[in-house]
């Protein structure tokens, strides 16, 4: 046997890829759910060695309590510290048997208040809320106004100088298709490779309120908040938009700007394969009744 052969069957891992030989274990279910929730309380949303309070951890407590028996789970994009989420979409195995409102209603007595379940749905094994998922989209939330917001202080990032979100606009051209973001990425990013493809990146301007929304087929560790970094820096005047496209060039984190704050950033889509038959909920949050791609220039 050649020692470069990789067997073509997987064997059962709960929350694990099934491929087509796998074998299913008895009275399994592979339930998926949509999740918001406000990071700002959050330690991000991936479970933490030393205990802290992350928002999977509270997911799986309450998931633990309606289904009568341990439940982890796997989900479609981490999001760091302070990071919301309008649409993350997560999976678990679990042998309990329950109608689909006991996980939509039912976790909602155990979830604090700043978590909740938007819609839930069996689907088949082969679905994996990580690994079927086509591409993710964000929006980030910034606001120039004279004086930052009392209101929606962690929900919106503001810059204490005027954005011009035409030269913004100009900039973002240079990061849309697939290139290597290793400018854009964390030091500590643990991605085996920095090529990802950007297939949008829009700008508009609501009054004071600024939203970038942009879709990747993945992201790198705070890549989004690296690009809003640059991307404020050339709309506030200190670079060119062309300074951009030899920040992406240098493949060097250190060329970047700074990193945007976490406030702002929104996980809002993920989409897979129309076959899984996964709800659909508007992106949100929920004062913008714009879809996916509702902010392209006109």
């Amino acid at each position: 046997m050649s020692e470069n052969y990789v067997p073509s069957s997987k064997p059962y891992v709960r929350n694990g890829e099934v491929v087509a030989d796998t074998i299913w274990p008895d009275g399994m279910h592979r339930i998926a759910l949509g999740i918001e929730y406000k990071g700002t309380d959050y330690h991000g949303f991936q479970v933490q060695p030393n205990g802290v309070k992350t928002v999977q951890q509270s997911l799986e407590k309450a998931l633990s309590t309606v289904a009568d028996e341990p439940v982890s789970l796997v989900c479609a994009g981490r999001t760091d510290a302070g990071v919301h989420a309008t649409n993350q979409v997560i999976h678990f195995d679990t042998l309990a048997l329950r109608p689909e409102k006991a996980w939509l209603r039912g976790t909602r007595p155990y979830l604090p208040d700043s978590v909740s379940v938007r819609w839930a749905r069996e689907v088949v094994p082969q679905f994996h809320a990580r690994f079927s998922a086509l591409n993710r989209t964000y929006r980030y939330l910034m606001t120039d106004a004279k004086t930052p917001s009392g209101l929606l202080h962690d929900q919106v990032t503001w810059s204490s100088r005027p954005l011009n979100v035409d030269a913004m606009r100009e900039a973002a051209t240079y990061l849309v298709g697939q290139h290597d973001f290793t400018s854009f990425r964390a030091t500590q990013c643990q991605a085996k490779s920095p090529v990802r493809r950007i297939e949008y990146l829009h700008l508009v301007r609501r009054g004071d309120l600024i939203i970038l929304e942009v879709q990747a087929n993945a992201f790198l560790h705070h890549m989004v908040r690296n690009i809003v970094g640059v991307l404020m820096a050339v709309g506030a005047g200190d670079k060119p938009s062309s300074w951009v496209a030899e920040v992406l060039a240098a493949r060097d984190r250190s060329a970047g700007g700074v990193t945007a704050k976490p406030f702002g950033l929104y996980l809002v889509g993920v989409d897979y394969p129309v076959h899984f038959g996964l709800s659909v909920c508007p992106p949100g949050p929920l004062f913008f009744a714009e879809p996916l791609g509702g902010f392209a220039p006109q």
